[in-house]
């Protein structure tokens, strides 16, 4: 399987994206820069954390207009695997492969700290190592990562089971009390309706080694390598 992670200027979580799938994972990783059109033939791609373009205007307002970005949304529209990490997901609503907004967490501070997440779906290729209802605990890592949608949109995003992730207590308990950036419904990741599209605030990647804290977020990496073997195969 072939991974592909896309550097724009100021992204600076490629590396460890790729550490991950190349070193733990030993998957083939490609760096997808933001001018070039070709996708390589990579089975996902990966948008990764950092500050695209220096997050002026505002995070990813600028990536999305990107030549890579034009594939991108192409390999997404044919239902290829597209992974928003952090500025990833910011990425991604704004260029509307997913809905809702991610805007300033609700303190006004950047948040860097152990976050536990419920797991809302188990039956995507991202979480299908997963149970329905586990609790990870992944790092965030972020100043703007409050998810926002209108009332029409977030009920929308609830019918159709889009929540893959909600902020909860180490106990799973989601509460407000849990929510570290004001994000509506305790929201940490959402997917598209097809269910190809995942976006995500929680650093996974930083989560991958025991040496680095533990291995939850390994267990999404594993997941999508695994998943998409068994397709391979199939086909």
């Amino acid at each position: 399987m072939k991974f592909g992670v896309v550097v724009f200027p100021g992204t600076w979580s490629d590396r460890d994206c790729g550490q991950v799938i190349e070193q733990v994972l030993g998957a083939e990783v490609r760096y997808l820069w933001h001018k070039d059109r070709d996708l390589q033939g990579c089975d996902c791609v990966i948008l990764p954390g950092g500050f695209s373009y220096g997050d002026y205007l505002r995070c990813g307002a600028i990536a999305r207009f990107s030549p890579v970005m034009e594939s991108v949304v192409t390999f997404a529209e044919h239902g290829g695997l597209v992974w928003g990490i952090c500025n990833g997901f910011q990425v991604l609503c704004e260029t509307g492969l997913l809905p809702g907004a991610l805007i300033r967490n609700e303190a006004c501070q950047f948040r860097c700290e152990p976050a536990h997440l419920f797991v809302e779906r188990a039956d995507l290729i991202y979480t299908a190592n997963l149970d329905r209802g586990a609790v990870l605990e992944i790092p965030i890592s972020h100043g703007e990562g409050n998810y926002f949608a209108d009332p029409a949109t977030l009920s929308q995003i609830e019918q159709n089971g889009q929540v893959v992730f909600r902020y909860c207590q180490p106990d799973g308990l989601v509460v407000p009390a849990a929510n570290p950036n004001g994000s509506l419904h305790n929201i940490a990741g959402i997917v598209n309706e097809a269910g190809n599209v995942l976006g995500m605030m929680p650093h996974p990647e930083r989560r991958a080694e025991v040496e680095l804290g533990g291995e939850d977020g390994l267990k999404l990496f594993n997941s999508v390598v695994d998943a998409m073997n068994d397709i391979l195969v199939a086909s």
